[in-house]
Order: C-alpha cells, then structure tokens, then sequence
C-alpha cells in the first residue's frame, strides 16, 4: 500500500528555495483511490477512540484534516497563517527548513479538556507542528497524536516531538 500512495509523490528539487526537495503531494490528492486509501488509512487508527476534534495546519493540513474529521464525525480546527482567522487569536512563532512564520487559532477554537489530533501534510524539522502543539497546549487539550501523511526522516523532525504519539503513512 505505501508503495503505491508513494508512488502518487513527486520531487520538486529547488522548492520553495534552492537546496530544498519538496514533496509534492498534490498528484495523490488528485488520484480518488489513493486519496481514499490514505485518508482511510490514518482514519482507521482513531476509529473507536474519543477525537473531538481535528486541527489541521495551513495549507495541505486542511485539506487531510477536513477528510479525516469527516471520517471521525468530529469538528475541524484550522491553524493558519497570520491574518487569515477574523476573531481573536492565539499566536505561536516558528522556523522552518526555509524560514520564519507564524501560526495563528482562534482563542475560542477549543475547549479545555478536548481530545485532539493535529495532522499535517508532512514532517521536516518539526518547527510547524511545534508551533501548532504550543497552540494546543495554550487551550488546554489532550493530543491524542500527531499525524502526517509523509515523513521526511532525515530532518529529525520527531525527535522534536518527544512526548507525543506520532504517526506518519509516508516516510522517506
């Protein structure tokens, strides 16, 4: 099965800057089966347990979280860029392989005490995720995981994450 999701990724090299390898994940989402088959992959790990909710990180993140919350029956969470969510927010900084953001959620997204999982289109360095987890934290929530699609290994990004359950589909 992983051969044939992977086989949905391409390599963009020199993306979004030069030196980077930028799996692309948009080939997948376009093919119904393999979409299908991954979003029912991660499902079938929370099938049966509590997931009240599902955060999704900007961008891709949304798109796997809205298939995954549908498939959990559980509200989605979006964690965006700054200046894109129109009630107040909580804010968390980051860096990235490529970069410095910022990450934003409602303040009133979720309820203290809520079971979560955050999901991602894919884990490098783990700063992204880390500032999402860092919002979570702020509002009170149980992770219950930390869910990607893909995993790029080599970049130590869940060496970040100890202390969580994490889960990929993909790794490379």
């Amino acid at each position: 099965m992983s051969d044939a999701l992977k086989a949905k990724i391409r390599d963009i090299q020199d993306f979004p800057k030069k030196g980077v390898l930028f799996k692309d994940i948009t080939p997948l989402l376009g093919d119904p089966q393999a979409f299908n088959m991954a979003i029912n992959l991660l499902a079938d790990r929370y099938i049966g347990r509590r997931i009240d909710r599902v955060v999704g990180v900007e961008a891709r993140g949304f798109i796997l979280g809205a298939a995954l919350a549908y498939k959990l029956n559980a509200g989605l969470i979006l964690v965006r860029k700054p200046g894109k969510l129109p009630a107040e927010t909580l804010q968390a900084a980051y860096e990235l392989e490529y970069g410095v953001d910022t990450l934003e959620v409602h303040r009133d997204a979720l309820a203290p005490g809520s079971h979560i999982v955050l999901v991602d289109d894919v884990i490098a360095t783990g700063g992204t995720i880390c500032a999402a987890i860092n919002l979570v934290q702020k509002m009170q929530c149980k992770i219950v995981e930390v869910t990607f699609l893909v995993e790029l290994c080599d970049l130590g990004g869940r060496k970040r994450l100890q202390g969580y359950n994490v889960f990929s589909l993909l790794q490379y």
